[in-house]
């Protein structure tokens, strides 16, 4: 199981949701801010964040801005606020999921399921050693082994990246539409191929998500060589990556 960090100033949300965590059998960390969280979160990492949008002393978007400064954590975003330019923005920064409130405890654990199982490819491999079932799980642990193309390297299993020897930190949505684009160099990818790719099917982003990750993808290899351009636009059709 997972260790969750909760941070949400309504008391009532985070009694409920951390016993409904605690009952599939997470650990979960509770704070009550902004500025308390994104501390935790920096200090003690956990395997997934959930943060509330609206919260005192450092809001969910800036805490998400911050963190993703120096971290991967996949993180889920809780927002009463129904305006889909919220939603646009949080993704933009590197959510990896949205609950708008109210939500269901079920809707909270399989959401907190299917990030999960996007951060950690390896257990699709562990349960088809245990005898699980052989398509989709092959399918995934096939996905999960190390990747080279040229100077990159993806290890899904580790989600570790690397260009040209150095690390490359990505998001756990950065990590899988690079792994999509990768996996068949010179092979156009629409922006729909790479959403399904990268998003649950509960998950609706727009075209100018697609469009963010791959800039901010693209920054972060240019931090490490001023030179890459191994993601290349299609303009009208969609990207795909530079045969080496």
């Amino acid at each position: 199981m997972a260790k969750i960090t909760l941070v949400d100033d309504d008391e009532n949300i985070v009694a409920s949701v951390s016993l409904a965590l605690e009952s599939h059998g997470h650990e979960v960390m509770s704070y009550y801010d902004g500025a308390s969280g994104l501390a935790a979160l920096e200090s003690d990492p956990p395997d997934l964040a959930i943060l509330d949008v609206k919260m005192p002393r450092m809001d969910g978007m800036e805490l998400l801005r911050r963190l993703r400064q120096t971290s991967a954590i996949p993180v889920i975003m809780l927002t009463s606020k129904d305006e889909e330019i919220d939603e646009i923005l949080g993704f933009n920064l590197g959510a990896d999921d949205y609950i708008h409130k109210p939500f269901s405890q079920r809707l909270l654990i399989e959401r907190v399921k299917a990030v999960l199982r996007r951060a950690r490819p390896e257990d699709a491999e562990d349960q088809l050693e245990l005898g699980g079932a052989a398509g989709p799980a092959a399918a995934a642990a096939a996905a999960s082994k190390a990747l080279k193309r040229g100077k990159l390297t993806l290890d899904p299993a580790r989600h570790d990246c690397l260009w040209d020897g150095k690390p490359v930190k990505l998001t756990v949505t950065e990590f899988l539409l690079l792994q999509s684009l990768a996996q068949r160099p010179g092979f156009v990818k629409s922006r729909d191929n790479l959403m399904d790719a990268a998003y649950d099917d509960q998950v609706y982003v727009d075209d100018r998500t697609i469009d963010s990750h791959v800039k901010r993808m693209r920054k972060k290899f240019r931090q490490v060589d001023n030179e890459f351009d191994a993601i290349e636009t299609l303009y009208g059709v969609g990207y795909r990556y530079r045969e080496s």
